[in-house]
């Protein structure tokens, strides 16, 4: 039975009037960067005792909420005593004369974040998801988390909390969000965040450890270029980019022990929280992880939950119903937290009829069942569909066809062939029936469980073909999306032959370079997986030409092993498909991923199909531009370059390609640079710089000018040289290959030497040195070299 929710009435100070412990208080919580909102789910009180604190309505505070509150601010010792003393003393500012305590602590209140000079330093990510509104109980857990930061880094650091049996929705996640946002302030150096998906749905298979060390990396602000291919070396960096940081490290959803050991730092000034169904043994047994294993709530918890949603006097109502109600719902959070948030929709309807309703619908998801037939999870999620508006019911089962890991509302309304405004509300009443969440603004994610429940209604309700006809919608979508979005990348590529999508489908209008980036940036995840998802589903041409749409953007962002995966599945549906041009570009973009991973000779072998397949096609401009890759690919092993540009420059020109031209001109220009031909370099990339220029494409000028650059240096005119250098770099936009960028700057420090200006080359051979290091070139010595040469120099 519930136990009786207390009431407490306060007494104010006047509104509108201050207080010292006000002003403490919203200075102590600026200062630590939390919301009232934030700083109320972190004490465990209402965000209205919180807002009334600050605004001095509560004349002395009770002596628990200070305790709470100072606890989630992190305040101790002194610091912690003035703020029980201000509280208790009680005075409205303007009278704390005579009373030194209260002087002290108006003097004390901490700048707001917003007052602060700004501080230019390593990035500092702030990645915990929202704390779960509402979150209650979990006393004993996080007392034995608050514990554990001490213990922690004397023994790797590590926290580990899991379910008993693996039961999935019993808030591990919560729990450790919560205590996350709760000793954020103990890790100043910030918080890093990512699902490993360890479990999930068939068709999103669990993260592997490459793919997090890169999300990781990304979240500290290293850039994507910058990472190096090899894993050993990514971990390797990772490691070394934590080194002495004070980090919060959240690896949500593990898989097991191997999947999370090369994502613990080295550093014993980390702490890293694990959640995973598994209760991840290995971890505590050779890596000093501290085992937490996670029950279902008390009853006690439950019933305090149910009170706060529903309200404690409905609840005292009918208190065997309320405990009922609990046991149905097996004390899972999720369960009862969709089982609340149906009955606050009916407040008339009394909690004994919900009850009966519950009890009357049949089993599913007998997999995830508890043991009690009556505890399970399928029956709370099928009773808080049957109340959903048909629109909204229809989203949900169609949401458990799309590829995941969320969506947005355009994709939402592709999905379902429906307007943008009732695909928005249709989604939004979801999220209001605890069904789906928005932890990123405009993007909706499922929990695993309800995921798997859409799919298996979509398939009972809507049938096989109405699930094929949404899957096909929902890749059209994309498909043209991500193409139009290449395009804005790279105004000049070669375009491949799309079918019209389906009329139901908006693709999305993207209006520049940015935006293009930003899409694919969001959707990356979910492109990867619709790529996945086309080719078992059996939509080859989408399986091909999806992976063609992507590839730049993967290949701009140095996820070389993503355009390989994924083109691989290219190569199988075209040839399924006998589409010779998939073919030809599935192979041209396999070659150009292994020759970028070191595999010149996979890589040749590759490029070579696709220009046999050029040529059966009779394509010049494709023939042509598999001997710019061939020329770039081979030219690492000493080939002749030379002859792919000559024969790439004559093709374009036959084919009345232009911006091919321009590109053929800079590679035998560079070519005549390596032979020492200087001035045959200017004749040929002067040439390519001139219709660069006259097609407005400052992504292939910035390699011309490097070549350039690199000519004048040697021929002795430095000036010269040094101009084209900074001007290539500062061209040098988002998109480009930092790989480039660090060679631009170690030739620009070489010209900056030959004219006597030692301070700007030691300048920029430090930024080069930064990035190819980074990227682990073979360029990084040399310029490591030239660095020391010139410190002992005299």
């Amino acid at each position: 039975m519930c136990s009786e929710t207390r009431r407490r009435t306060v007494l104010g100070s006047p509104a509108g009037r201050g207080s010292v412990f006000g002003d403490l208080l919203r200075g102590h919580r600026l200062a630590v960067g939390l919301t009232q909102d934030e700083l109320a789910e972190s004490s465990g009180l209402s965000v209205r005792a919180v807002a009334d604190m600050e605004r001095g309505r509560s004349a002395r505070p009770y002596r628990r909420s200070v305790a709470l509150l100072a606890g989630a601010l992190g305040l101790s010792g002194e610091d912690g005593a003035l703020f029980a003393k201000t509280a208790r003393a009680g005075t409205a500012i303007g009278s704390p004369a005579g009373q030194p305590g209260l002087a002290r602590a108006a003097a004390a209140v901490p700048a707001p974040v917003a007052q602060r000079p700004a501080v230019h330093g390593p990035v500092v990510p702030r990645q915990l998801p929202p704390a779960v509104p509402g979150f209650i109980g979990r006393a004993g857990e996080l007392a034995a988390l608050d514990g554990l930061p001490g213990q922690a880094a004397g023994a790797g650091g590590t926290v580990v909390i899991s379910a008993i049996g693996g039961t999935a929705g019993v808030g591990k996640t919560a729990l450790a969000v919560q205590w996350g946002h709760r000793v954020a302030h103990l890790f100043p150096d910030g918080q890093l965040y990512v699902n490993l998906r360890g479990f999930g749905p068939a068709d999103a298979p669990a993260m592997t450890a490459a793919e997090a060390i890169r999300l990781l990396l990304d979240g500290i602000g290293v850039a994507p270029a910058r990472i190096p291919a090899d894993p050993d070396a990514q971990v390797a960096l990772y490691r070394s980019m934590l080194s002495g940081r004070r980090m919060l490290i959240f690896l949500d959803n593990a898989r097991d022990p191997a999947q999370v050991r090369p994502l613990l730092p080295g550093s014993q000034s980390c702490l890293v929280l694990v959640t995973s169904r598994n209760q991840l043994t290995g971890l505590a047994v050779t890596d000093g992880a501290h085992p937490l294993i996670l029950d279902v709530l008390a009853q006690e918890e439950a019933c305090d939950l149910l009170a706060r949603r529903l309200g404690p006097e409905r609840v005292m109502a009918e208190p065997d119903a309320a405990s009922e109600l609990i046991r149905l719902c097996a004390r899972l959070p999720l369960a009862l937290a969709i089982a609340a948030g149906r009955a606050a929709a009916r407040p008339a309807l009394p909690l004994e009829a919900m009850v009966a309703e519950l009890r009357g619908t049949p089993a599913w998801l007998d997999a995830l069942a508890t043991g009690d037939a009556a505890t399970d999870v399928r029956t709370v999620f099928s009773w808080s569909c049957q109340q959903l508006s048909e629109p909204a019911a229809r989203m949900f089962r169609l949401l458990g066809v799309h590829p995941g890991p969320d969506i947005t509302i355009p994709a939402a309304a592709s999905l379902a062939g429906i307007s943008l405004s009732r695909a928005g509300e249709a989604l939004r009443e979801l999220a209001r029936a605890h069904l789906i969440t928005e932890d990123v603004a405009g993007r909706y994610a499922f929990h695993d469980l309800l995921r798997a429940y859409a799919a298996e209604r979509a398939r009972s309700q809507d049938g096989d073909s109405g699930c094929r006809m949404a899957l096909e919608r929902v890749l059209d979508h994309y498909l043209h999306t991500a193409c139009a979005a290449a395009l804005l990348l790279y105004p000049n590529r070669d375009l491949v032959t799309l079918n019209p999508p389906r009329p139901e489908v908006r693709p999305e209008a993207l209006a520049d370079r940015e935006q293009a980036l930003a899409w694919f940036q969001a959707e990356r995840q979910v492109l990867l997986a619709a790529i996945k998802q086309a080719a078992d589903g059996g939509f080859r041409r989408h399986a091909w030409q999806l992976p063609w749409a992507v590839a730049i953007f993967l290949g701009l962002r140095g996820h070389w092993r993503e355009v390989e995966v994924t083109q691989l599945s290219a190569l199988a549906s075209a040839r399924h498909l006998g589409d010779l041009a998939g073919q030809a570009q599935a192979h041209r973009f396999l070659g150009k991923a292994l020759g970028c991973r070191g595999a010149h000779a996979d890589a040749r072998t590759h490029l070579s199909a696709a220009l046999e397949l050029g040529r059966q096609l009779g394509s010049l401009a494709l023939q042509a531009r598999v001997h710019i890759d061939l020329a770039w690919a081979v030219g690492a092993q000493g080939s002749d370059q030379l002859s792919h540009g000559e024969q790439a420059l004559g093709l374009y020109r036959m084919a009345g390609h232009r911006s091919g031209e321009a590109d053929a001109l800079n590679v035998i220009g560079w070519q005549h640079a390596q032979l020492g031909r200087y001035q045959e370099t200017l004749n040929y990339c002067g040439q390519a710089l001139a219709l660069q220029r006259q097609l407005a494409d400052p992504n292939s000028a910035v390699a011309t000018l490097d070549s350039l650059g690199y000519a004048h240096h040697h021929l002795g005119q430095y000036g010269e040289a040094i101009a084209c250098y900074q001007q290539a770099i500062n061209t040098h936009g988002e998109a480009g290959d930092l790989s480039n960028l660090g060679e631009m700057l170690a030739h620009l420090g070489d010209a900056q030497q030959a004219t006597g200006d030692r301070e700007a080359a030691r300048r920029v051979w430090q930024q080069s040195l930064a990035i190819l290091d980074d990227l682990r070139h073979p360029d990084a010595t040399g310029v490591r070299d030239k660095l020391g040469k010139l410190a002992t120099a005299k």
